[in-house]
């Protein structure tokens, strides 16, 4: 049985199944157009070939399996996120920047949240954006293999967020309501204090911006304690 290589490690056109006459990109586009409107399950061989009007073994001259797919798509949508924006040399604030706008691709590629995590399901534009964040923290004097594990534990934020963003914009507005009068009555009756004192906090005036706020403050708590308190380098 011969050893696995990426989808990156193998050249764009193998020799497998009938003459190629797509691409990668080609592939890859479609695939984020099915899963764009009717998400991850909607992304199969079957489905992209169909789509691209040929057989489904003509794909095995460009992939060898559903997960080479899902590598394409996600460093293929890794490359929307803005790496242009000059970085400030406060290694916090740069982050939460750059967390933010990894959030708008989330927001914008529904199915994105859903990938199954890999530690190094990376491509060249994941590179790209490694390379970026590690280079936000080049002030801060952490081990190399934290710092990477600080970038992962962000994005594992990110995409925990945007999901629950999904999913508050799809569900019933009655649903949601009535849950939050349950847990404004059960407060209420005295035996849960610490809950109905934290219930009685203010809220964001625009309830439209109360989901992004909440990210931006938890995202800049948590690198806050990550990483400020290290020394300089």
């Amino acid at each position: 049985m011969g050893e696995h290589m990426t989808v990156w490690a193998r050249p764009e056109r193998g020799t497998r199944g009938p003459t190629a006459v797509h691409s990668r990109a080609d592939l890859t586009a479609v695939a984020i157009g099915l899963a764009d409107q009717g998400g991850l399950a909607a992304v199969s061989t079957r489905q992209v070939a169909k789509a691209l009007g040929t057989s489904q073994a003509s794909l095995y001259r460009y992939i060898s399996s559903r997960d080479d797919l899902l590598d394409l798509m996600t460093d293929a949508v890794a490359g929307e996120v803005g790496l242009d924006v000059p970085l400030g040399g406060d290694s916090v604030k740069d982050l939460a920047a750059l967390a933010s706008r990894t959030k708008t691709v989330h927001l914008r590629h529904p199915w994105l949240p859903d990938v199954p995590p890999e530690p190094l399901r990376l491509g060249p534009r994941g590179l790209d954006y490694l390379e970026y964040a590690l280079r936000a923290m080049a002030p801060v004097s952490l081990p190399g293999r934290t710092k990477m594990e600080i970038v992962g534990l962000m994005n594992a934020l990110v995409a925990q967020f945007a999901r629950t963003e999904l999913q508050l914009s799809r569900g019933p507005a009655a649903r949601q309501a009535a849950q939050t009068a349950y847990l404004s009555e059960a407060a209420a009756q005295g035996k849960h204090p610490h809950v109905a004192a934290a219930l009685a906090t203010p809220t964001e005036a625009d309830p439209a911006q109360a989901p992004q706020a909440l990210f931006e403050r938890t995202m800049h708590r948590v690198l806050t304690g990550l990483i400020a308190s290290a020394p300089s380098s």
